[in-house]
């Protein structure tokens, strides 16, 4: 595992790269400028840092086919953008009104809350930006699947969306369905397409695609669990963010539902679902499966 954590660290710094020069100072062609308030915001929030494991499980599923972490790189950072900015809103005042995040104030507490609105709304659209561009691969066809495939697990029916349910379900008491629901959208949207768009780069066979999505839907399920066993049991120093707040807001969580060791139970269930399906590519697949296990008994 120790191994693992060394290349976990190797392509978050990787990806950190990439997004400072996504947010360096000079403007791009077709901007007019880039107000240096807002650009700060921006670099306050997306360079704060992390795991960046959604980065990591992209370039390690283009991996399996062949495709080096040069070459995917572009693409893991614009959906970090994408994460980076839910993050952002996620902690506004409106939504769960969190005062720390990575170990530093929020990126509203920081700044302001209008500024953190317009840093999210640009990290987003940066994204795009960036995934359009031919630097990600020069296939037109490939870029425009991928556009599509964040468009859909950022949006609707997917991120914004599970944010929608997770607000209208404070103070109700949900069933396991619409909690799996929930988290699915909110949490796993952005996991599944990791390792999905891992698969795009990489010109997967149908087959291929489709087990790299159901593993990341079934880790992608097993993160949220993980998060919330932590969320009860970890302190606010050691995850770097307030902790013990979805029960005192009414969130519901399994934790809630069925408690701490029968989720801890249904989390392992579902990562050995996660690395059952990457047996089509046998041991190529290990560091993933290392992945998966990191996700899901992680301490922070």
């Amino acid at each position: 595992m120790s191994s693992f954590k060394s290349l976990l660290s190797q392509h978050a710094a990787t990806v950190e790269k990439a997004l400072a020069a996504a947010l360096a100072n000079d403007r791009l062609e077709g901007e007019n400028t880039r107000p240096a308030r807002l650009l700060e915001a921006m670099r306050y929030s997306a360079l704060a840092g992390g795991k960046r494991l959604r980065p990591f499980l992209l370039i390690e599923c283009a991996g399996l086919f062949g495709v080096k972490s040069a070459q995917s790189v572009q693409a893991a950072a614009a959906l970090e953008c994408i994460h980076c900015y839910s993050l952002v809103h996620d902690d506004l005042p409106a939504m769960d009104d969190d005062d720390l995040r990575r170990g530093k104030p929020t990126t509203h507490r920081a700044f302001d809350e209008a500024m953190a609105i317009l840093a999210g709304d640009a990290l987003l659209t940066l994204s795009f930006d960036m995934i359009a561009s031919e630097a990600i691969h020069p296939d037109g066809s490939v870029r425009a699947d991928l556009v599509q495939l964040y468009a859909k697990a950022a949006g609707l029916g997917g991120m914004v969306g599970g944010q929608v349910l997770d607000l209208a379900a404070e103070g109700k008491s949900l069933d396991e369905a619409a909690i799996t629901t929930l988290q699915a959208m909110k949490t796993g949207a952005l996991i599944r397409c990791a390792c999905e768009a891992g698969a795009i780069i990489g010109n997967a066979k149908p087959d291929e695609r489709v087990a790299l999505r159901a593993f990341g839907f079934a880790i992608g399920q097993a993160f949220q669990l993980a998060d919330d066993i932590l969320d009860i049991t970890s302190n606010a120093e050691t995850m770097g963010k307030q902790t013990a707040k979805d029960g005192g807001r009414g969130k519901g969580t399994l934790v809630e539902l069925h408690g701490v060791e029968a989720t801890r139970q249904r989390a392992q269930e579902l990562l050995g679902q996660a690395v059952g399906n990457l047996s089509v590519f046998g041991d190529r697949a290990e560091t993933l499966a290392n992945a998966a296990e990191f996700m899901v008994n992680r301490d922070h």
